[in-house]
């Protein structure tokens, strides 16, 4: 395993890395020239951004070092209580809401939230959660949205599709509870397509119970979870420390990392994973187990994980648009960089299937939709003709 080139990360982070790797039990008096010309907002937004400010709080409580200001510390409590509360009221809405699927038969496995805080670190409190996240079969979809409006949840009816390309393009629909102030994601993929992945069944199949509460509240595997977090975290180029710390926790939980990795090669991720326990590993010290060592050794993967570090020197948010176009290039390029070669094959490919743009372009009646497929490469070199022009 190569080291990491952490030049140009901030000083900012790597002090916030250091803090996180520590023991809770040596973690007293952290060596003074860590703390040396800190720029201490910018310390308290890398801690928002990375989203381990709980578990940060929760190492800085037993920090004895004076060379953190007074105000940092009550600034990270705060938000370890704010989220605390969260976590607490979340808790209570997923117990509900899996009450009211079991109750109409409805299988459904909870992928984040309060679930997978408990899981991986023991304690909801020391994760984040901004909403819920639940994954059902897709022919269950109707019902499960019908369950949802009649509890005063509005969908998000953002999607455009053609030809019923919204089943494989995207993975999830939103919900928001005006009154609750609650998001709820329903997921029928845990990643969009067009790549391969365990479908529902199997993974309802391989399913674990959540010790969270009383309630049958179920959740993905060990093994699932982490082709899931793998697949996720790598598609949002690890941008975030907290999808790296879910990484670290789980590599240190009884895995089978045999079946794991027979996971991997099957849906094509060992080349995700392989990057996923690289940067854990050096990052956060999340160990490696050595069933799975033999994944940092391979070069190509060693520079996947360099790449990775590109979203650690900037505060890269790819949730919030418009994205830095600089920013946008490196994405598209770093994704298809971990594709498998099969991978690679589906993706290409998808670019043939009818996007809603073209639709919009050319608008055509619904039952002789098939054409788009035949009229797709000059609808998009018209677009592309018109966007250049426009310019």
């Amino acid at each position: 395993m190569d080291n990491l080139n952490l030049e140009d990360v901030p000083k900012e982070l790597k002090l916030l890395l250091e803090l996180l790797r520590s023991d809770y039990d040596t973690v007293v008096d952290l060596h003074s020239k860590l703390f040396t010309a800190v720029d201490w907002n910018l310390f308290m937004e890398l801690s928002m951004h990375h989203r381990i400010f709980p578990l940060l709080f929760s190492k800085l409580k037993v920090t004895n070092s004076d060379m953190i200001p007074p105000y940092v510390i009550e600034f990270i409590s705060q938000q370890y209580k704010k989220n605390t509360f969260q976590m607490l009221y979340l808790s209570g809405e997923m117990e509900k809401v899996a009450k009211i699927f079991s109750a109409k038969q409805l299988p459904l496995l909870f992928l984040k939230g309060p679930a997978l805080a408990h899981d991986l670190y023991g304690d909801i409190s020391l994760r984040t959660s901004s909403d819920l996240d639940i994954l059902i079969p897709i022919d269950k979809l109707e019902k499960a949205e019908e369950l949802l409006v009649e509890e005063g949840y509005v969908k998000d009816d953002y999607i455009q599709t053609v030809l019923n390309d919204w089943k494989w393009r995207h993975h999830h629909i939103t919900f928001f509870h005006p009154q609750k102030r609650i998001k709820l994601e329903i997921h029928w993929r845990l990643n969009p397509g067009p790549a391969r992945e365990p479908g529902f069944d199997e993974l309802w199949k391989r399913k674990r119970k959540s010790k969270l509460t009383g309630t049958s509240i179920y959740i993905l595997s060990k093994e699932d979870l982490f082709l899931f977090l793998v697949s996720h975290g790598s598609r949002h180029g690890w941008s975030r420390l907290r999808w790296l710390m879910d990484i670290g926790q789980l590599i240190k939980k009884d895995v089978d990392w045999a079946l794991t990795m027979k996971t991997l090669g099957k849906y094509r991720y060992h080349r995700a994973g392989g990057q996923a326990i690289i940067l854990a590993s050096q990052l956060v010290d999340s160990g490696s187990a050595n069933e799975i060592a033999y994944l940092t050794s391979n070069k190509s993967i060693n520079q996947l994980a360099q790449q990775a570090v590109f979203y650690l020197e900037r505060m890269v948010n790819l949730h919030t648009d418009p994205v830095p176009e600089e920013v946008a290039r490196y994405h598209k390029r770093h994704l298809f960089s971990l594709m498998s070669l099969e991978q690679k094959f589906f993706f290409i490919i998808s670019f043939l299937h009818p996007y809603p743009e073209d639709k919009e372009a050319l608008p055509l009646p619904n039952r002789i939709h098939f054409l788009y497929f035949p009229l797709r490469p000059f609808l998009w070199a018209w677009r592309k003709t018109r966007k250049h022009a426009l310019q």
